[in-house]
């Protein structure tokens, strides 16, 4: 069985980038709308498929980013174990930029390196080593 995570956000072409620069990703198959924007944009990590994005006409929820605290969770994070320290705290720069930070990067007893995250496309992110 092969899981994968789909997104549909406003703003996927700066998105692309943006999840390119975080996590060191490639742009996999992907399919443009007339606009320019993606109907449909894989991106890879080490060759698996990290997530596709999708262009979606409304943001649902993305007024809500700042609105969370360490002890308000979204339902759903997405998880992205990293391989190393050093990835974590580049891809966690990069996420945090217009985001909110849920818990900042750091150890905790079950992770050395690891943080929470929602960017400013209101995904939610857990990175960890």
């Amino acid at each position: 069985m092969k899981i994968g995570l789909q997104a549909y956000i406003q703003g996927t072409v700066e998105a692309v980038e943006f999840y390119q620069k975080a996590f060191g990703g490639t742009l996999g198959y992907n399919v443009r709308n007339d606009d320019g924007t993606f109907m449909h944009a894989e991106i890879n990590l080490d060759g698996q498929l990290l997530i596709a994005l999708s262009e979606a006409s409304t943001s649902v929820g993305l007024e809500n980013i700042k609105r969370y605290s360490p002890t308000d969770y979204p339902t759903m994070n997405f998880s992205v174990s990293l391989g190393s320290e050093d990835a974590v705290k580049k891809a966690y720069e990069v996420l945090i930029e217009g985001g909110n930070i849920l818990l900042p990067i750091g150890p905790l007893p079950w992770n050395t390196c690891c943080a929470n995250v929602i960017d400013k496309f209101g995904i939610f992110w857990y990175v960890s080593v």
